[in-house]
């Protein structure tokens, strides 16, 4: 009874000291989340890209297309790469053909670039930082005046279907080597 007595506050403090422990790991964990900013890339590292690794700074940065990452404290910790397009590509060759398509057309008539933002690879550097990247990039569709879509050129793979589907988008098609997925843009009067 009297060992009780004694055991009972050690353990009430053993608590206390690890929850502040693990809430202070969490806000380390999340902090950088908080500070971070969308920012366009003029090129990035190919080789750390999983989707597509094969395509070149050229392509990524072609007509029509552009690479963004999240930056905090000077240091990417997220990367999307889209190309703009008025139509929906089914692969990598049709992205290409229609974002040099709407770039050039758009062009002519002193206009934004296609009306549908096609995100054909994405790929995080640190934990939280794919679902920090789509927000951020959704925010930015949203207060564009010519994106009215945002949809995905994804691979067929588990991996990019539960990203997807666990960040709200609804699958659109599945194609003959690549799956597109929405989000629901709904544009806002401010």
């Amino acid at each position: 009874m009297e060992l009780n007595k004694k055991l009972r506050p050690r353990i009430k403090a053993r608590i206390r000291k690890n929850k502040q422990i693990i809430n202070k790991n969490i806000d380390n964990f999340f902090g950088w989340v908080k500070g971070a900013k969308l920012v366009e890339l003029k090129e990035c590292n190919t080789k750390e890209d999983p989707v597509r690794p094969e395509l070149d700074n050229k392509f990524r940065t072609g007509f029509g297309r552009k690479i963004y990452g999240v930056e905090y404290q000077g240091e990417i910790h997220a990367i999307m790469c889209f190309a703009y397009t008025n139509e929906i590509p089914k692969s990598v060759e049709e992205l290409e053909k229609l974002s040099t398509d709407a770039f050039l057309q758009t062009a002519m008539r002193d206009q934004a670039g296609g009306r549908i933002a096609i995100a054909y690879t994405v790929w995080s550097k640190k934990k939280g930082g794919g679902k920090l990247i789509v927000k951020e990039v959704f925010k930015k569709i949203k207060k564009s005046n010519h994106l009215n879509r945002l949809i995905t050129l994804s691979p067929l793979t588990d991996m990019a279907t539960k990203f997807h589907s666990n960040n709200g988008a609804q699958l659109l098609q599945i194609n003959e080597t690549t799956q597109n997925f929405e989000y629901k843009v709904i544009k806002t009067n401010s």
